[in-house]
């Protein structure tokens, strides 16, 4: 983990300079990680606040508004995900998020003292086809509407597709809690 250290500023470059989204405006609660092989850099992930409303995966959950709104926080968003692009390791980005996973989970609950039972994650369906996360078990649960992030009542934005990886056999109940 990276966060409040000296190597968040070279994250937040890697990220800004090799992503195609540049460097996100993370809001709320976040941690920030680098993979490294051979004492290098080889990959970054961000992990922000989970998503206001995304009705795929409310739907999934089988959430209501209220009932949303008071366990959103026991989700976290994979906002970020690079492997940096000079990197050629077969199978790299699904080990990574697995091994990432394990560790988030851990982390966030020292970090804010809040365990968690779900992760998402939204891949632009134009520009990627979410191979890494299918072979690291997420599952696919629909596609967001263009609407973007602050429900904008037009539909401008690309759609994308909804990823969740339970990180518990009984992530409904600990998210209807």
């Amino acid at each position: 983990m990276v966060r409040s250290t000296p190597d968040e500023k070279l994250w937040d470059d890697l990220i800004e300079r090799y992503h195609h989204l540049g460097e996100p405006r993370i809001v709320g609660a976040y941690l920030k990680y680098m993979a490294h092989l051979d004492g290098r850099p080889v990959a970054c992930l961000g992990w922000g606040s989970a998503a206001w409303k995304v009705a795929c995966r409310d739907t999934f959950i089988g959430w209501d508004a209220p009932t949303r709104e008071a366990n959103l926080d026991k989700m976290v968003n994979n906002v970020r995900f690079l492997i940096l692009p000079w990197v050629r390791v077969t199978h790299l980005a699904s080990k990574l998020l697995a091994a990432n996973t394990k560790i988030l989970v851990r982390d966030w609950h020292d970090y804010y003292r809040q365990p968690l039972a779900l992760l998402e994650t939204f891949v632009e369906k134009n520009r990627f086809e979410g191979t890494c996360y299918r072979a690291a078990n997420w599952l696919e649960v629909g596609a967001t509407k263009g609407r973007g992030k602050y429900d904008q009542h037009t539909y401008s934005k690309p759609i994308k597709a909804v990823f969740l990886y339970p990180l518990r056999k009984d992530f409904r109940e600990m998210l209807h809690a």
